[in-house]
Order: C-alpha cells, then sequence, then structure tokens
C-alpha cells in the first residue's frame, strides 16, 4: 500500500462538479493498493499515519498527531500510485491492485480512519475528480508499507 499524506488547512474532492468530499484542517491522503495487500497491511499504515506527531505544538515543534489537534481526513482513491515509469513513456500501472481488492481496502481504510477522526470523508472509487488543497507547511510524507 502506498500513501501521499499532505497535513492539509483544506481540501476537497468533487465529482463532475458536485463535492464528494470536503475537509477542513487535517489530513489529506491520497492511498494505493497492490495485489498483496491486505487487511493488515490496511489497518498498519493507517494506524501509523493518524499516529504520526506532525502538527505543531505550541512552540512550533511538530509534536502533536491528528487527534491532538481534532483532525479531519479525506481519503482519494489513488491507483497512479503504483505507476512504473522505467520503460518507454507510457507508464504502467500492473502493479496496482485489481478494481475489486482495492476498493475493499479503500472502504476498510477508511473505516480504519474513523477510529482517529471525528469527520472522514471520501472520494468516489474508481472515478475521474478533482482535488483541490491548501497544503499547510508545506508538509507531505509519501508512506509505503513495504517500508514500514
Amino acid at each position: 500500500m502506498r500513501v501521499v499524506l499532505q497535513r492539509v488547512k483544506k481540501a476537497r474532492v468533487t465529482v463532475e462538479g458536485a463535492t464528494a468530499g470536503q475537509i477542513g484542517a487535517g489530513y489529506l491522503l491520497l492511498l494505493g493498493a497492490e495485489e498483496e495487500d491486505t487487511v493488515q497491511t490496511a489497518d498498519r499504515m493507517i494506524d501509523k499515519i493518524c499516529r504520526l506527531r506532525i502538527f505543531p505544538d505550541a512552540n512550533g515543534k511538530t509534536n502533536l498527531s491528528l487527534a491532538d489537534v481534532g483532525g479531519e481526513i479525506l481519503v482519494v482513491s489513488q491507483f497512479t500510485l503504483y505507476a512504473d515509469c522505467k520503460k518507454g513513456n507510457r507508464p504502467s500501472f500492473a502493479k496496482a491492485g485489481s478494481p475489486d481488492m482495492a476498493r475493499a481496502l479503500y472502504e476498510h481504510a477508511l473505516d480504519r480512519c474513523r477510529l482517529y477522526a471525528d469527520k472522514v470523508e471520501q472520494g468516489v472509487f474508481g472515478a475521474c475528480m478533482e482535488v483541490e488543497l491548501v497544503n499547510d507547511g508545506p508538509f507531505t510524507l509519501m508512506l509505503d508499507s513495504a517500508q514500514l
């Protein structure tokens, strides 16, 4: 599983001009799954992400977690995180999980996020989406379950 985490002041995802999900301060998570990923992989990733201390404390030091600041989460499916650009100029997405498997893990990840945040919003799996955000910092992390 791969996740691009962006600490945001606000974020929104729209599909065909309609808002699908919208949050205030918290995390925008772009989430991609590969075929070998499991529910346990998703749990480990979401637990790690939600426990990260990347929000500033009163002294400006990144020392607070999402729960400490009452942050919100917007999760957007993103199979393109598994793009392989080694050969030629057209990326291959062969390493991305099948749609049915990826959708199930995406839904599970959303449920897991709800253990950590009162407000969890989402994009529309498989849809062409527009994502807007105000990156806070900017503070962006890339996490790969193979490296956790």
